[in-house]
């Protein structure tokens, strides 16, 4: 990339990665942004060997943390009520945690930052703040500032130099809500206003997250039905693990499922899934599918845990919307709310009263 003129189309997760990465590598960088996203710095270091040698002596340790924790990792929330700690208190915590690696500023911050609007609003104007500082045209600063969103309620991209990448002068913003995309020419990128040249092209442009995958596979149940027809409305599923008329199929990390830290919750799924098999074949079944009773009762619980939540308020990849794909447009509850905890409760206590929302045969 060493001295060409590189685009990139999307201000995502992927996006934010690559601009801060090679900014200073490549000779233009024009950056295509449809929706700015909130992001906070990874804050990245080299782990020295006795750093490394303490971290393994603790996986005990730290996978046990990572159990009790919403998400999986190892940030609890703070549970106090927002408005009770004083506001001097609220801004030194913040300060402390924008300073730290990993995702503390997302996920050991006030819990109510995802419930309630106000307090969301406070904590995101800490974050502009934050952008404004590290971008040094105020311009370019309140362009990658959303205003259609707060703070935590997607999935916030971690970063590394993302802001600092725009004070270079080799690196631009085109703004596609002023200028739309019209088209790719054989030269470069043509907007409603301009026509660049590039020598790359680099499409940061999103998947079509959690259902996406089953939608590109032809699966089909018992009765020839296709899956992505049967989740047209929105995933309904037992668990996030099995589908009502799609017998011996079990997901791991399917839709309703608690996302947060994935390595965590596979292994959950896994598990789980073994002591399915492990009572199949004790019992010498060799079909199993979910009851309509329990993908009933599951999903209606699913949904009743993501009311109040900001985050299904929103449109977002969270929320089933994937703007680049025909028929995703409707917000649909895709995701388990009440934490990794609560999940695992919930999904052991099925497997100790003998899977009785399950069929066996």
């Amino acid at each position: 990339m060493a001295g060409k003129r590189v685009a990139v189309i999307g201000t995502g997760a992927t996006g934010v990665q690559v601009i801060g990465e090679i900014a200073d590598k490549v000779g233009e960088l024009t950056v295509f942004q449809r929706r700015p996203n909130w992001c906070a710095p990874l804050h990245n270091a080299e782990i020295s060997v006795d750093e490394m040698a303490d971290i393994k002596a603790r996986y005990d340790e730290i996978f046990e943390l990572c159990a009790r924790t919403p998400g999986g990792f190892i940030h609890e929330p703070d549970r106090r009520p927002f408005f009770d700690v004083p506001r001097e208190e609220r801004l030194a915590m913040w300060e402390k945690l924008y300073g730290e690696p990993g995702f503390g500023i997302w996920l050991a911050n006030f819990r109510d930052i995802f419930m309630n609007e106000e307090a969301n609003d406070e904590f995101s104007e800490f974050i502009a703040d934050k952008i404004r500082s590290r971008v040094k045209d105020p311009v370019v600063a309140e362009k990658l500032i959303p205003k259609d969103h707060g703070f935590g309620v997607q999935r916030v991209p971690m970063e590394t130099n993302y802001y600092e990448a725009y004070n270079r002068d080799n690196v631009h913003l085109v703004d596609l809500q002023e200028t739309p995309i019209e088209r790719i020419t054989a030269t470069g990128i043509k907007t409603s206003d301009a026509a660049y040249e590039f020598d790359i092209i680099i499409y940061a442009t999103g998947f079509d997250a959690i259902t996406g995958s089953f939608d590109r596979i032809d699966i089909r149940g018992a009765a020839g039905l296709r899956l992505r027809d049967k989740w047209k409305g929105g995933p309904q599923t037992y668990l996030g693990v099995m589908v009502e008329d799609f017998p011996n199929m079990m997901m791991l990390i399917g839709p309703h499922t608690a996302l947060g830290n994935i390595p965590r919750s596979i292994e959950y799924n896994v598990d789980w899934v073994t002591r399915l098999m492990a009572h199949l074949r004790e019992h010498r079944a060799t079909r199993v599918e979910a009851t309509a009773a329990g993908v009933r009762s599951w999903t209606a619980h699913v949904k009743s845990l993501g009311e109040g939540l900001l985050s299904n308020e929103i449109d977002s990849w969270m929320t089933g919307i994937n703007r680049n794909v025909d028929g995703k447009q409707t917000r649909k509850i895709m995701r388990y709310s009440g934490g990794y905890p609560a999940y695992r409760e919930h999904c052991d206590a099925v497997s100790a009263d003998a899977y009785h929302e399950i069929s066996l045969d």
